[in-house]
């Protein structure tokens, strides 16, 4: 498990040195640029080459250009040599910078910096002219940190450690895999690269669910002895290629920790149910077994009692189980039962030192369903960037949302019907990327009619909308009741399923959206007591997990926001798991699926390496 890691640096940073002259060395220079390949068509060693300089992307003017010069690009990309060079844009043109004009290399210099050109930014070219390199499909024995990509891999919607859909981190944007020629070799190079042992499977037609936005990688082929897939040869691919319901992903090898023989289910009427029952060491040293305390039990901790079973994911998380059969129960012997999801055991979760417990019958013990498959909830981040805008609207049009909840506290005291209210407005898509349906948790005898919109709620809560200060606290709020959870639209060879009207199930379908217009009831923060500034809008779907799901960490977006009083603009929406760095006056932060909090005094250079369990490694 990952673990908040602070560090104190105890150095003195000063600014780097003015810009030298163009053929001198500039040794900041050379510890801040980065290289990449990029453009279309292209294979996995050649393309337009792009330098990240002073934050910003940039090319290389063709004037000049030599053998020579892409000899030296090549071996910092981490190939042995180049083979050829392309101008006048073969792979496209970029866009922003051109960094370097009249580049001029002997061939044997360690960075492109240190050859002779006209310096940084200066460029009398047009994008036209961009410059590429053909590099050798030959990897340099060693070769650490590759510049072709900022690359990383991980593994989403398994249901047990060491398997899931395979992704990986390029341009800063997680994309899946193809599994076009998708071996058993290349799931393990995955597997390893993960911390695992060998594959012990590679599954096709995304059988560990569908990704969202980019294919990445397309026939993979590894020989199975490469430390990262980024060595393994791969095709770029457009969309016609591949399509999600082609990701591929893999089963690793993983130790047995025996961990499925210290839990067990009772009463159920198949395996994938019953009261959860785990085996205790009594004061005597006798080990028994005993039921958990239901109180507080919920959705995170029937999803790892459900992993640790070995029976995929959780359904349901009971905190009664009279309806089962109760001819054989046995004591409490745990409660307070509190995890976070990720646990591989419960005895890994929090829980109380003694058993304490307000209802101590068998039929208030813990219970699970569990399921071989679950859903899984995606916000369309970029819709919501998209579709903003600010509404004055007259109080007397707000009467129904009012009922709901959906204003601010203010709103209570406002001059009804005279006046309104100022609501921050977008449209909100939720996609199914999961393997099972969506479903409300609540029977449809339990839905509740709402007089105003003419339907049933079939959750309390379906989505928070925060507005949050740029320090975290939160400053406004919206909340949506599941107004009905239906099929919007599907991909293509999907059909529909649920619909809310004629009081018709309430659900999404795999591979289907739900689709919440910025102009329907409760689709908004009331933002009338806001003052103009800086923000962060955050959206959590399924926010008190009332319905299981595969993955939680992808439920969760943000965005920039800023407010003049009278306009509003959203920049940088995305989903919020990523890893951060904070460094300012020298403390240095890790920051896990947490905000953006990065702050830089002066630019320094860190090589950060994750140990076991969260242990960090730092050299500078």
């Amino acid at each position: 498990m990952l673990k908040w890691v602070r560090l104190k640096l105890h150095l003195c940073f000063t600014p780097p040195p003015p810009a030298p002259s163009p053929v001198e060395l500039n040794l900041w220079d050379l510890l801040t640029s980065h290289f990449r390949l990029v453009g279309y068509p292209r294979k996995h060693n050649e393309g337009r080459i792009e330098i990240f300089y002073k934050g910003e992307w940039g090319t290389i003017c063709d004037d000049d250009f030599s053998l020579s010069n892409a000899n030296v690009l090549c071996r910092q990309l981490g190939f042995v040599s180049a083979t050829g060079w392309t101008h006048s844009a073969k792979y496209g043109k970029g866009l922003g910078k051109i960094w370097l004009d009249n580049v001029q290399c002997n061939g044997g210099e360690k960075s492109i910096e240190l050859c002779k050109s006209r310096g940084w930014g200066n460029s009398d070219c047009t994008h036209d002219e961009d410059a590429g390199v053909v590099c050798k499909d030959e990897r340099l024995p060693g070769f650490v940190h590759s510049n072709i990509i900022d690359s990383t891999v991980r593994l989403k919607g398994g249901a047990k450690l060491g398997e899931g859909r395979v992704e990986v981190l390029r341009n800063n944007e997680w994309g899946t895999v193809c599994d076009d020629r998708w071996t058993l070799l290349s799931a393990s190079v995955v597997c390893r690269e993960l911390g695992f042992g060998s594959a012990k499977e590679a599954l096709t037609g995304a059988r560990m669910g569908q990704g969202m936005g980019p294919i990445h990688m397309n026939e993979v082929l590894c020989l199975g002895t490469e430390k990262s897939m980024w060595n393994c040869g791969f095709k770029n691919i457009t969309s016609e290629d591949c399509q999600h319901v082609e990701d591929a992903a893999v089963r690793c090898n993983t130790p047995y920790m025996a961990l499925e023989n210290s839990i067990r289910l009772t009463g159920g009427r198949t395996r994938y149910e019953g009261r959860v029952e785990v085996l205790s060491t009594e004061a005597n040293g006798t080990r028994s077994w005993g039921l958990i305390c239901g109180g507080a039990w919920g959705t995170k901790e029937a999803m790892v009692a459900c992993r640790q079973l070995g029976l995929g994911y959780a359904n349901h998380g009971l905190q009664e189980t009279w309806y089962w059969d109760s001819s054989n129960v046995t004591e409490m012997v745990m409660s307070g039962v509190k995890c976070t999801g990720n646990e591989m055991s419960l005895s890994h979760c929090q829980h109380h030192r003694t058993v304490s417990c307000q209802k101590t019958a068998a039929k208030f013990s813990a219970g699970v369903i569990c399921s071989e498959t679950a859903s899984d909830l995606v916000p369309n981040a970029p819709l919501v960037q998209q579709s903003v805008y600010i509404e004055d609207r007259p109080l007397h049009m707000l009467y129904c949302a009012a009922e709901e909840n959906c204003l601010s506290k203010s709103a209570a005291s406002a001059n009804w019907p005279y006046g309104h209210r100022r609501l921050l407005r977008f449209s909100s898509q939720i996609h199914n990327i999961g393997r099972a349906d969506f479903r409300p948790k609540a029977g449809r005898h339990s839905w509740v009619w709402h007089a105003c919109h003419g339907h049933y709620h079939s959750m309390d809560i379906f989505t928070h909308y925060d507005l949050l200060s740029s320090n975290g606290t939160k400053v406004a709020e919206g909340h949506k009741a599941s107004f009905c959870l239906e099929d919007t639209e599907c991909h293509e060879g999907i059909s529909k399923r649920y619909e809310c009207a004629n009081f018709g199930e309430q659900g999404i379908t795999v591979g289907c959206w739900d689709l919440y217009r910025h102009d329907i009831d409760c689709q908004w923060i009331d933002i009338t007591d806001i003052k103009p500034g800086n923000y962060i809008l955050q959206i959590v779907i399924n926010p008190n997990f009332e319905v299981a799901e595969s993955d939680f960490t992808n439920n969760a977006m943000k965005c920039n926001c800023k407010y003049d009083g009278h306009r509003i603009w959203l920049h940088n929406c995305h989903m919020g798991e990523k890893l951060y760095l904070y460094i300012c006056y020298g403390k240095l932060t890790w920051v896990y699926k947490g905000s953006l909090l990065l702050t830089w005094v002066y630019k320094v250079i860190l090589l950060l390496t994750w140990v076991y369990k969260g242990s960090l490694l730092l050299t500078y």
